[in-house]
């Protein structure tokens, strides 16, 4: 049996910017997906503090170090610049493998979106 299991989550960033005239998606700073062990193209949710919005959208690349969180497309209608976003990805596997599989979690600086040491 497989079963989806929580693979990494960016614990409460701020929104820093909404591009409503994109294509779509979710643009993070390289340093926090490299940190929370996701990818570019990879799917998220995204879980909005602020409103209760719930949505799926992919990663792109932002600028390492920046604190980028940017809502792009459809998915700037689900934030504002200033919301706070919990961000995750899920992995599908083997149901004995998902007993002991550790997610990668990141708690950064909520305020600068910067990893805390």
């Amino acid at each position: 049996m497989l079963v989806e299991v929580l693979k990494s989550k960016i614990h409460r960033v701020k929104v820093t910017e909404a591009n409503l005239d994109y294509i779509g998606s979710i643009t993070i700073d390289e340093d926090l997906m490299d940190a929370a062990n996701m990818i570019q193209n990879e799917k998220v949710f995204v879980v909005n503090n602020n409103n209760g919005a719930r949505f799926e959208t992919y990663i792109i690349k932002g600028e390492r170090g920046s604190g980028v969180i940017c809502l792009n497309g459809a998915a700037a209608r689900m934030a504002q610049k200033g919301d706070v976003v919990i961000i995750m990805t899920f992995a599908t596997m083997d149901f004995e493998e998902a007993k002991t599989f550790k997610p990668t979690v990141v708690f950064p600086d909520t305020e600068t979106n910067k990893l805390v040491d």
